[in-house]
């Protein structure tokens, strides 16, 4: 049986490293569906009682916590990625660029 989208996601997003993050739209497009970062982003919302699923690490595309308010509690999807050494200032992680993981260049 063919797998749905979000499952597809799911499988992606598995592997992003700790420390790292990526973006909904990266995902889209690795997956072949580059206008479907918004889809990707559902995927994330959907997954919260999926503890392998490290959706705190999907972001938007300037590396701005878009996701949080999915998350129990204020602040959990910024303490998550402190947890990881990730700085975050104002929502946004600060090193976004470096901390990138690319599934396009990583899973090719």
């Amino acid at each position: 049986m063919e797998e749905n989208f979000f499952e597809r996601v799911y499988k992606v997003a598995r592997q992003i490293p700790y420390g790292r993050v990526t973006s909904y739209g990266a995902i889209a497009k690795y997956l072949g569906a580059p206008r479907s970062a918004r889809m990707v982003g559902y995927a994330m919302n959907a997954s919260h009682e999926m503890e392998d699923i490290p959706a705190h690490r999907v972001l938007n595309r300037k590396g701005i916590l878009t996701g949080k308010h999915h998350f129990d509690g204020t602040n959990l999807m910024q303490q998550l990625l402190e947890n990881e050494g990730i700085e975050v200032k104002d929502l946004q992680v600060t090193k976004f660029q470096e901390l990138f993981w690319d599934p396009v260049v990583e899973l090719a």
